[in-house]
């Protein structure tokens, strides 16, 4: 109940709402109102009364619930399509467990928190309560398996459109699932998949995605904080993390419409956003490293 009263205050921008139209727009008594408002109060929001005028909304707190994302996700299908948890192992775990339940194609997973978050190759994607943003979109295209290995590009477009949208800064792309600022990176993307054995057909794609939003140096461990960073050290101040995952969802909601459709111009979009090309990079083999240069890059399928 708190979370529909945060969202609808958050709609108002300010401006007063009554408890009486919230009540009617819920369904539930004016004294089950005036309990959520309280505990948003609890949780840290600053909500401020009149008689006669209701309640606004003058701070919310930092963390990211239904009620701070829904009110700026575009789409009411994606709206109806979002899950939100306080903390979870990992929002990739997570989404695999809900695709056995036959869970919607575009169902969003975001965490305040993740205990167990992980990049490529296995490595670990530190997650620290309300600090960052961890989301996780499960998809179910009806296509072959080979012809979903370019998505994690196209995520990494709509990331980029996300951010771009609210901070006002463009990042670049590490080929292939890293986003940066300068040389430091700001996000990572990891895209899973299933496979029936014996047919051979696609399940389902998730994607996760981790961006550093919030987060301090001393937030990061002493081994990456040399290589991290976060918006609000780009920015200077903090910023708005439910608002930023739903412009992300948005952004993601139309990537993936274009990507069904053959593409658009993402692709196009990623190779000029990549930071990699024109640059030595390191191509690991196993447990061997090779030399190389990044001349161009190769649109497959």
């Amino acid at each position: 109940m708190k979370e529909q009263v945060l969202a609808l205050l958050t709609a108002q921008a300010g401006e007063y709402l009554s408890g009486e139209a919230m009540s009617e727009r819920l369904g539930v008594s004016r004294a089950a109102v005036w309990k959520a408002i309280e505990a948003l109060r609890e949780d840290g929001c600053e909500i401020g009364s009149a008689p006669r005028r209701g309640y606004r909304l003058l701070s919310s707190a930092d963390r990211l619930t239904a009620g701070s994302i829904l009110p700026y996700i575009r789409s009411e299908t994606q709206r109806r399509k979002l899950i939100c948890l306080d903390s979870v192992d990992s929002t990739n775990n997570y989404a695999k467990k809900l695709a056995m339940t036959g869970v919607e194609d575009s169902t969003a997973i975001a965490a305040d928190e993740q205990t167990g978050g992980r990049g490529r190759l296995g490595r670990t994607f530190l997650s620290p309560k309300g600090k960052g943003i961890y989301l996780t979109l499960l998809y179910r295209p009806a296509i072959p398996p080979a012809a979903a290995v370019n998505l994690t590009a196209y995520v990494a477009v709509a990331v980029c459109d996300g951010i771009e949208a609210v901070t006002g800064i463009r990042p670049g792309i590490k080929w292939t699932n890293d986003i940066v600022l300068g040389c430091r990176k700001l996000c990572g993307i990891l895209t899973e998949m299933a496979v029936e054995g014996e047919t051979g057909a696609l399940q389902y794609i998730i994607t996760g995605i981790g961006i550093n939003v919030n987060h301090m140096p001393e937030d990061f461990p002493p081994e990456v904080r040399g290589i991290a960073t976060s918006l609000t050290q780009a920015l200077g101040h903090p910023v708005e993390r439910g608002r930023l995952c739903a412009e992300v969802i948005n952004a993601l909601e139309d990537m993936y419409a274009a990507w069904l459709r053959g593409g658009g111009d993402y692709w196009e979009r990623y190779r000029d956003g990549c930071l990699t090309l024109g640059k030595p990079v390191r191509l690991l083999r196993g447990d061997r490293a090779e030399e190389a240069f990044a001349e161009a890059l190769d649109r497959t399928p």
